[in-house]
């Protein structure tokens, strides 16, 4: 099932295998938050996890930022970067769901929209 469109997947995202495991545990969640109460408007990582789900200290998804923070990037380098990584795993996780989902592009991020 997965994505409508084959696309470029990343597999390798430079964390340990459980705290991979972890962040896409947990965006699977948010998406199934997203489907449950939005199911025909499209959405992108910076809607589940941007605004006012801004800081992910004490998620799993803050072992993104603290990567790219112990590369030596600058605080807002490594914000803007864990970002992108996290619409990869987005992705990911929506390419190895049992639900299937449609894509679009959506200003500067890919958006994704389950397909009823």
């Amino acid at each position: 099932m997965a994505l409508v469109k084959k696309s470029k997947l990343r597999k390798d995202f430079d964390i340990s295998p459980e705290d991979l495991k972890a962040v896409k545990n947990f965006l699977q969640g948010a998406v199934y938050c997203w489907v449950k109460n939005r199911k025909d408007e499209f959405f992108a990582a910076r809607d589940l996890m941007g605004g006012d789900n801004f800081n992910w200290r004490g998620t799993p998804l803050y072992c993104l930022y603290k990567k790219h923070i112990g590369k030596g990037k600058t605080k807002e380098a490594a914000i803007d970067e864990a970002g992108k990584d996290l619409g990869w795993v987005l992705k990911s996780v929506l390419a190895e769901d049992k639900r299937t989902f449609e894509s679009c592009d959506k200003g500067l991020a890919k958006g994704y929209k389950w397909v009823v």
